[in-house]
């Protein structure tokens, strides 16, 4: 019994080392690197020759790059909007020149 709670206390924390590597990679990867990474998995998945325990895993790894990318943007879109502050501290409208 013993032996078994142990057994278990180091599944747990492998796990959770797992899960930090995981994340610490997400986090390293750039914002092209997630979307490419994304179409691989959209790739793989539509081929439909995945087993399913692997097709869970793509799926979870992929909503996890997803919301990635988003917190990416959302943090590009603040900081452009702190670059459009007026000198009163008031937002800024400016026309967006592409050339």
């Amino acid at each position: 019994m013993l032996n078994e709670h142990v057994g278990n206390g180091k599944l747990k924390m492998e796990n959770e080392k797992l899960k930090k590597e995981k994340s610490d990679r997400k986090a390293k990867l750039s914002f092209e690197q997630v979307t490419e990474r994304i179409e691989a998995i959209v790739r793989l998945l539509e081929k439909g020759d995945a087993p399913l325990d692997q097709s869970l895993a793509l799926f979870e790894e992929g909503a996890g790059l997803i919301k990635a990318a988003g917190k990416m943007l959302d943090k590009a879109e603040q900081k452009v909007v702190q670059l459009q502050k007026g000198e009163d501290g008031e937002p800024k409208e400016s026309v967006f020149d592409d050339e």
